[in-house]
């Protein structure tokens, strides 16, 4: 391609930077990108054409009042201002990735109210970056569970509402099932990628973010060790996985969020544990195993028929005995934790969290499940009825990590709640090697520092009239394919989905996974020991 033709391509595309506001308003960082809260420059409306671009479309060759006509219109939509927030990513490097790819082109095609909207993408030819435009969420799970957990260690506890966590869970299920039955595994499924939108039209409404993992699966996908050895992070990692699975299913998904219900009932990861060398291409990781069996029991071979065919149950044979888990139960955990084990949600979860993948309830049955049919009905706005003054995200330093404000306050946490070791055991820890902390990547956040109690005062308080949101008998809103809504509450019969196959290429699975996911988002692996930043955020 001629180079004063690319030059004068580059000159006429839009830039971000003429285009949005953006300085000084980070709100995430990471090792592939920053993401900036934005406004547009202009105040005009993203979409529409205006000025000299607008009257070139126009047609005055006919009568005059057309011309007139295309006129006012132009004049009238010039009036329309957009106070709308947008999160916009940076993605570091020069270039492109397959990942990045694969993301933008799966997002460009799904459209649903419960995943997140890709605005637009930009390229700038002078310094090759890449710049994603996502609809801005003011909340994650990762942050609002992080609220809840910080008033236990204040002494101070505030439950999760339980109408809240009922609404988070039907529409993370209705997200997925559109995923699901698009035929795109997302694989990296935990708190920080689901989203909340904050004040506005769609307020209180889940946003399943972060697809840098995501997979077609319309045709058999390569063997799991010979593609990627990380998929979905540890702690909500499914154990067919675990144990070398080499094909997988949508059952993976499924599993994820079933550890991420059990965080919202409980305010903790329920399979939390040490972590090993993730860049490692073995898939057996014991400590996560360990962690698994102490809470839901060592398998029975008649609950889980298939495990003998796993790649690691040689391994898993000679490392754990069945013996040490006898008295472990998902039933015993979930006491300890006030739910009972004759409730619905209990059933419900115990369904998601079922060890034999081939056995594990679907995201379809699981939206048909007598928890969704119970009062409180799971309703459109998540916020509804709650006074609870969840924190904004704050903007950060240029310089400044994003999880330094975490780890310091985890710091003072330990400080007053830990007492005092002996001058023995003190000594002897001074002497013990460093523990290693693992990470995996980390992309630019959504997801802004301060999310513990102590920020409440900035919060947003949630409306307590919910008469709009609650949901009356055999009414519900109906979310079709391309995400439009009806209106009204969320009931689960009357919910439609779109179980029709998308339209792009095919071609993009069967590309290699590179380290870095592309959304709008930012994460890093847990570290060795549970802390509430145990994971940053993701779009």
């Amino acid at each position: 391609m001629d180079y004063d033709f690319k030059a004068k391509l580059a000159a006429e595309r839009e830039r971000v930077e003429d285009l949005f506001e953006y300085e000084g308003c980070k709100v995430g960082r990471g090792t592939y990108g920053h993401v900036y809260k934005a406004r547009r420059k202009d105040g005009f409306q993203e979409g529409f054409v205006y000025g000299p671009q607008a009257l070139e479309v126009a047609d005055f060759s006919a009568e005059g009042l057309l011309a007139s006509r295309v006129f006012q219109n132009i004049v009238s939509q010039m009036e329309k201002k957009d106070e709308k927030e947008y999160a916009l990513k940076q993605i570091e490097g020069t270039g492109i990735s397959m990942s990045a790819c694969r993301e933008i082109a799966l997002l460009r095609e799904l459209k649903h109210p419960n995943v997140i909207a890709l605005q637009k993408v930009f390229l700038s030819h002078s310094d090759r970056k890449v710049w994603l435009l996502f609809d801005y969420a003011e909340h994650d799970l990762w942050h609002i569970i992080k609220f809840h957990r910080a008033s236990k260690a204040n002494k101070k506890p505030m439950q999760l509402p339980r109408s809240m966590v009922k609404s988070l869970l039907y529409q993370i299920l209705d997200g997925i099932h559109y995923l699901h039955a698009n035929w795109v595994l997302h694989r990296d499924l935990k708190p920080a990628n689901i989203l909340v939108m904050g004040e506005g039209p769609e307020r209180g409404r889940v946003k399943i973010a972060d697809m840098g993992f995501a997979r077609l699966f319309n045709s058999p996908l390569k063997p799991l060790a010979d593609l990627d050895p990380v998929v979905v992070t540890f702690w909500y990692r499914a154990p067919e996985l675990l144990l070398g699975a080499r094909h997988y299913t949508k059952a993976i998904d499924i599993w994820a969020i079933g550890c991420i219900f059990a965080e919202l009932l409980t305010s903790e990861p329920i399979f939390h544990c040490r972590q090993e060398d993730i860049k490692t291409s073995n898939p057996f990781h014991h400590d996560q195993l360990d962690r698994i069996f102490s809470v839901m029991g060592f398998p029975a071979d008649k609950d889980w028929e298939d495990i003998r065919k796993m790649p690691e149950y040689p391994t898993l044979q000679k490392d754990f005995r069945r013996t040490t888990y006898a008295n472990s139960s998902l039933i015993k955990y979930m006491e300890k934790h006030k739910v009972k084990p004759d409730s619905k949600v209990f059933l419900l979860l115990q369904k998601l969290l079922t060890m034999d993948p081939t056995k594990r309830i679907t995201s379809e049955q699981a939206l048909q499940d007598p928890y969704f049919q119970e009062d409180p009905l799971p309703t459109l706005d998540v916020f509804a009825g709650c006074q609870i003054p969840y924190p904004k995200r704050e903007f950060l330093n240029e310089d400044e990590p994003e999880e330094k404000g975490d780890k310091n306050q985890q710091q003072q946490q330990n400080q007053h709640q830990q007492p005092t070791a002996p001058p023995q055991q003190a000594a002897a820890a001074a002497q013990a090697p460093p523990q290693q902390q693992n990470s995996t990547q980390t992309n630019g956040t959504a997801g802004g520092a301060g999310a513990g109690a102590g920020g409440a005062g900035a919060g947003l308080q949630h409306s307590q009239d919910s008469g709009l949101n609650q949901v009356p008998p055999n009414k519900k809103p109906r979310l079709g394919p391309s995400g439009a809504n009806s209106g009204g509450p969320v009931m689960p019969s009357d919910y439609q989905h779109s179980s029709s196959r998308l339209n792009y290429q095919s071609s993009v699975q069967g590309s290699s996974q590179s380290q870095g996911t592309l959304g709008y988002s930012s994460s890093s692996q847990q570290s060795a020991q549970y802390h509430p930043s145990h994971q940053a955020h993701r779009y």
